[in-house]
């Protein structure tokens, strides 16, 4: 193999650990040339593959150094892939965030869509207030209200900083 197969840490208990492999590897010849090399190493036992779901689950009688190092060694590199994400999922979170690169730019930094979706839910919550005074109709006024309130500070928070490692595990 000469591409590298991206995958991540998923779990990590004594004597066990399972992978997941991002769905553009998750093919029965790329699955099964992981699970052959594994297995023939003396420090692996039983290695068992999920195609369907990108699982590789090995057990194994060694430290998690030595297995991450004969997992690189056999062409796999760690990732930090998001569980269940669709590639759809990908393609759209892209879109927009090459959408929201464009607002900014455009108004020069001064607004962006963190700004502009919240500030849209408020007008429309506005606007159903006045013409709809505080009737209960199919979207109330309140609920727009507080979707432009949580979708701003949801937006706007202050990112976490993660620490870094060689590796991710979750």
């Amino acid at each position: 193999m000469t591409k590298p197969i991206s995958a991540r840490i998923i779990s990590d208990t004594p004597r066990r650990l399972r992978l997941r492999v991002v769905p553009g590897d998750r093919q029965a010849r790329k699955m099964q040339h992981i699970a052959s090399k594994l297995e023939a190493r003396s420090n692996i036992y039983q290695v068992r593959t999920n195609i369907q779901h990108g699982s590789i689950l090995i057990n194994h009688d060694g430290s998690l150094d030595n297995i991450i190092s004969t997992l690189l060694d056999i062409g796999i590199i760690f990732v930090d892939i998001t569980e269940g994400n669709s590639e759809a999922a990908a393609d759209i979170t892209n879109a927009l965030t090459d959408l929201n690169k464009k607002v900014e730019q455009t108004t020069q930094g001064t607004v962006d869509l963190r700004f502009l979706f919240p500030l849209g839910l408020g007008t429309l919550a506005v606007r159903q207030l006045l013409i709809k005074g505080l009737e209960l109709e199919v979207i109330p006024w309140y609920v727009l209200a507080w979707y432009a309130f949580d979708s701003f500070m949801k937006l706007n928070r202050a990112s976490e900083s993660q620490p870094s490692s060689e590796y991710k595990r979750s």
